[in-house]
């Protein structure tokens, strides 16, 4: 049986023909070896078996795995010492199919055009890691850097030191951990950077607490599990105010989007309650605002090339096409997702990767499904990133989604563009929000439109230092009024020595109409001086 570190059930194997003499697992914790009489058995973290082998040799009583966990030793019942090497590791992505064939030899598939290339190398293969056009392999003392173009010139350089635990791909960049700490190479093979932060042990890192884009990395910290530490790739120090970002619970898992703007970077993550997290990476000062979107997520993954996110929920498989909606119209974000029955991948499935507009997904048993979902929503992406509002809305109107015309309509709003969002709220029914966006489109001043659009966003504070800043007071005060704010409209007429009559004058119409009497002793104070 497998459980996680919060003791939730993840794997119980069927019984075994013989009992099981002894269990050990790898260095950086992918895999674990089973023992037990004339049996070898390797199995995955989350318990389904790679490889069975019986060799004659009694119970295995004892394994050890080498540090770099390519190969194992087992001590048998019969006297004998067992070796055993770890071969037949495959790789995907795109056409590109690569299987470690021998300890130093990887055989190359494109499945296109049938074309077989075999890479040797000078050493044993440790880590592989295969996206983004780029093979990175790790041997025991080098890295090798091949392009998906060109097999026959890798890029080689030597390794500092220790032995590679993990390797990690974005577009423009790879992170290499060992134990000696984080390393960042361009794919020309120069070191860019290497993150350091307090009490750092590299060697309980791994693809779920550490996550890459093309300007950031995030680390989520061993030591207190309820933060995460954000670089900047480029330098190697603290993004923003230096600040790590600190959650209320223990995290699970993280991921950042890999597309779009340094300012727009999102960083996605799941806490031990199994609830989904979405927040903005850039924070100077002010607290970042934590948005839960999901709640029994599993696992999930970004879209290489379209800040799209997807999420196995409990029975449900599900696609958040522009998870940015929280933060443009919250009420919005239902219409903008897709979903699937997931009972099909059985219990516990982990989706393995998010490539262009097809998603793979490992159930339990450690077989492989692959699912495809709509392109649309990705050329939308394309589009908006591109400001080619008109071919977005002639792309809606071709597809007849309301889904695509939900996502267009955040994306326009974010982006402020009016009368793109207009179509797409009037596309899906919205009639109230397409009547208020009218409403921001006649306003006489460029700074009132702006801080009409963070209203409609949700974002009052803002909108009213937008307005102050500007030096629009009586707006301010009357976004206040609208609001029900009474006593911030009352502070900013009295701060201001402006319009303190007019906060009066509708404090009594409201409570007339609902027939109150004033308690309130501020509002009781000022109306004996002022006559309304």
């Amino acid at each position: 049986q497998v459980w996680d570190s919060f003791g939730r059930a993840l794997y119980s194997s069927q019984p075994q023909e013989y009992p099981i003499t002894c269990i050990a697992w790898a260095v950086d914790g992918e895999l674990f070896a089973v023992g037990s009489f004339n049996t070898l058995r390797l199995c995955d973290k989350t318990g389904w078996s790679y490889a069975l082998e019986k060799p004659n040799t009694g119970s295995i009583f004892n394994i050890s795995w080498s540090t770099d966990g390519t190969q194992l030793a087992g001590a048998c019942g019969n006297g004998h010492v067992i070796f055993a090497h770890v071969v037949e590791q495959r790789w995907e992505w795109k056409n590109f199919e690569i299987t470690l064939i021998k300890r130093r030899t990887m055989k190359v598939h494109n499945v296109i055009n049938d074309a077989v290339d075999s890479l040797e190398f000078r050493d044993r293969v440790i880590k592989a890691s295969l996206d983004y056009g780029y093979l990175v392999v790790s041997t025991s003392l080098q890295c090798y850097v091949f392009s998906t173009k060109n097999w026959n010139t890798p890029l080689i350089f030597d390794l500092k030191e220790g032995t590679v635990s993990l390797i990690l791909q974005a577009e423009r960049h790879f992170l290499l951990v060992d134990g000696g700490g984080l390393y960042l190479y361009s794919y020309e093979g120069r070191l860019i950077s290497s993150p350091k932060y307090p009490g750092m042990r590299t060697d309980t890192l791994n693809a779920q607490t550490v996550s890459l884009s093309n300007d950031t990395l995030a680390v989520k910290d061993k030591a207190d599990e309820k933060v995460i530490y954000i670089f900047e790739a480029l330098s190697g120090k603290p993004l923003g105010d230096g600040k790590p970002l600190t959650h209320k619970t223990e995290i699970v898992e993280i991921a950042l989007d890999q597309k779009g703007l340094t300012s727009e970077r999102k960083i996605a993550f799941i806490d031990k309650n199994r609830d989904l997290y979405i927040t903005s990476v850039k924070r100077f000062g002010k607290e970042q605002k934590i948005v839960k979107i999901g709640t029994m997520v599993q696992s999930l993954a970004w879209n290489d090339t379209a800040n799209i996110l997807c999420g196995i929920q409990d029975s449900r498989f599900t696609v958040w096409y522009y998870p940015n909606t929280v933060y443009v119209d919250k009420d919005l974000l239902p219409k903008t997702l897709y979903e699937k029955d997931a009972s099909e991948f059985s219990k516990n499935p982990q989706i393995v990767c998010f490539v262009g507009n097809q998603i793979t997904i490992r159930r339990a048993d450690g077989s492989l499904v692959h699912l495809n979902v709509s392109p649309y929503p990705g050329i939308l992406h394309d589009y908006v990133r591109a400001s080619r509002w008109a071919d977005a809305v002639r792309l809606c109107r071709f597809v007849k989604d309301q889904t695509l015309w939900a996502c267009l309509a955040a994306m326009a709003v974010a982006n402020k563009d009016m009368a793109t969002a207009e179509i797409a709220y009037a596309a899906i029914g919205e009639i109230d929000k397409v009547q208020y966006i009218n409403s921001i489109k006649d306003l006489p001043s460029k700074e009132s439109r702006m801080a009409h659009m963070l209203l409609f966003s949700g974002n009052t504070q803002e909108a009213e230092t937008l307005l102050l800043q500007s030096g629009l007071v009586y707006q301010a005060i009357q976004l206040n009024i609208n609001l029900y704010n009474w006593d911030r409209a009352l502070d900013l007429a009295v701060k201001h020595k402006t319009h303190v009559d007019t906060v009066l004058a509708y404090r009594q119409k409201f409570l007339e109409d609902f027939g109150k009497k004033e308690t309130n002793k501020r509002f009781l104070q000022y109306a004996e001086g002022v006559s309304v």
